[in-house]
């Protein structure tokens, strides 16, 4: 696993940036599983999307990629009350198959997500690192030890 760990980050870096443009692009996608307890569900859709991007992207930038791995496990908590609220009421989803038996794996899955953020709060070989940014171009100072 761990010789795979560069492609499993950009892998996870490209995901959460597609889903949060799609934040942008169907909104009401989002906003319909958004707990009804929580005001402002447009732009919570939009705040969540915004982090997505950038979790996603400073992923692929090694002198903030461990701070970026941290946010995105607080975006996947964050977000986890809407995965319940969807699963509690079978709240359609485009391109989601809306079965009971899909919830009860797909609630389970985010846990998944948090190990695999998780795995990049961990300092990487910084010569293997999957970068944005030429290696080249990042001053010194800026490097995680």
């Amino acid at each position: 696993m761990g010789k795979h760990k560069e492609l499993l980050r950009v892998i996870l870096a490209v995901s959460l940036i597609i889903v949060g443009v799609t934040h942008f692009v169907v909104p009401e996608q989002y906003v319909r599983i958004v707990p009804p307890q929580l005001p402002y569900p447009l732009e919570l859709v939009y705040l969540s999307g915004f982090y997505e991007i950038l979790g996603g992207i400073g992923l692929l930038v090694p002198p903030v990629s461990q701070a970026a791995a941290w946010g995105i496990i607080a975006l996947f908590i964050a977000v986890y009350p809407a995965n319940i609220n969807m699963a509690v009421n079978l709240i359609k989803i485009d391109h989601i198959p809306n079965s009971p038996w899909v919830h009860v794996v797909r609630l389970p899955l985010q846990a998944v997500l948090i190990a695999w953020a998780w795995w990049y709060t961990k300092p990487s070989d910084k010569e293997k690192q999957a970068s944005l940014i030429p290696k080249s171009l990042i001053p010194k100072e800026l490097e995680l030890e």
